[in-house]
């Protein structure tokens, strides 16, 4: 028989209800409940009239109302400090690995930005642990030592792994294949715009540049090394002052896209044009970097996939699976496009 009309079909915004389904099916609400949580004690044809009611009406069950009768929400938490071009591509692959896994994916942010103050992780995981996600993953968290009442995994946390499971991408080979790469050109005054300096990656990085210029025998000129926070706006400023300079860099290397692409953009603004008068590289491979004029070469560090294993090792520990490796440490590799070119 046809469903009653439910608060769906009153074209108002109510949350439909467990209520709603029971008058629309013309069953009782234990009735509902029974079919929702497979239980027993329902005729089949009977239980098909609920989930064709439960499918008319877009019914859905609480989160928290399903965490106090089953102790699980079966959803992950992704937590970011905000949404911006890496964490996206990091939520791009936790989503695709979510998929068939049973588990639904809460995508997470108190509206704060990547320089708050340390310790958000805390503050995110204490609103929605047992009553929302059942697991979380944190993107670059500030601290690891969560206390969390859920299993939890980091992705590049701003201190390097520690004992909680880690996923991140080797930064150091990645700086290192970078500023080879623009030496193999013939550069050797080559600009190095670091990432924020509380960060083991921004770190990782600059020992990298610094370690090929070594082996290169290329001494590092301090003067060509400036801090770029890791964001486009904030890479401008030093840029510029880079590309000022009376005997200014033939190259610089950027330790993320964003201060690459701001390099390029304070290029532009001087006069410069990329890669004729200086030629820059950057970090991450975000999809920003394709669309640059000219498109941006830079080191790609697999992001989705590092969404993705993150899934991965945060189910295994939710299931009580001792994991096989606790960090996970994934290659980068160098993407060669037109902002560079000879001196």
């Amino acid at each position: 028989m046809p469903p009653t009309p439910g608060a769906a079909d009153r074209g108002d915004l109510q949350r439909v209800t467990i209520t709603d389904v029971a008058q629309a099916a013309g069953v009782s609400v234990a009735t509902v409940s029974k079919v929702i949580n497979s239980r027993y004690g329902v005729a089949a044809a009977t239980s098909e009239r609920v989930q064709q009611v439960i499918d008319e009406l877009g019914y859905e069950s609480s989160l928290v109302a399903r965490s106090l009768r089953s102790h699980r929400t079966n959803v992950i938490g992704i937590l970011v400090a905000e949404f911006e071009p890496f964490s996206t591509e990091i939520l791009k692959g936790t989503s695709r690995a979510i998929a068939g896994t049973g588990y639904e994916l809460l995508a997470y942010s108190g509206g704060g930005r990547s320089g708050a103050v340390a310790g958000w992780e805390r503050r995110y995981l204490s609103r929605l642990s047992g009553t929302l996600i059942d697991g979380a993953i944190l993107v670059t968290p500030t601290v690891v030592e969560t206390g969390s009442q859920v299993p939890v995994v980091a992705i590049d946390p701003h201190a390097g792994p520690a004992h909680m499971p880690t996923v991140d991408s080797d930064n150091f080979q990645g700086a290192v294949l970078a500023t080879e790469h623009l030496l193999a050109l013939g550069h050797r005054r080559i600009g190095f715009l670091s990432g924020r300096e509380d960060l083991e990656s921004s770190r990782l990085r600059e020992e990298g540049y610094r370690t090929a210029l070594g082996r290169a025998g290329v001494p590092v000129d301090e003067s060509l090394v400036r801090v770029g926070d890791y964001r486009q706006e904030s890479a401008t400023g030093p840029a510029r002052e880079l590309l000022g300079l009376t005997e200014r860099p033939t190259a610089v290397f950027a330790a993320n896209d964003l201060s690459a692409i701001g390099t390029m953009q304070a290029a532009g603004d001087l006069g410069l044009s990329v890669p004729r008068d200086v030629s820059v590289v950057g970090f991450d491979n975000v999809p920003e970097s394709a669309l640059t004029t000219p498109p941006l070469t830079t080191v790609s560090q697999p992001m989705q996939r590092m969404g993705s294993e993150a899934v991965t090792l945060l189910i295994q520990l939710m299931s009580g699976t001792d994991p096989i490796r606790t960090h996970v440490r994934l290659p980068v590799e160098l993407v060669v496009r037109g902002s560079t070119a000879r001196p």
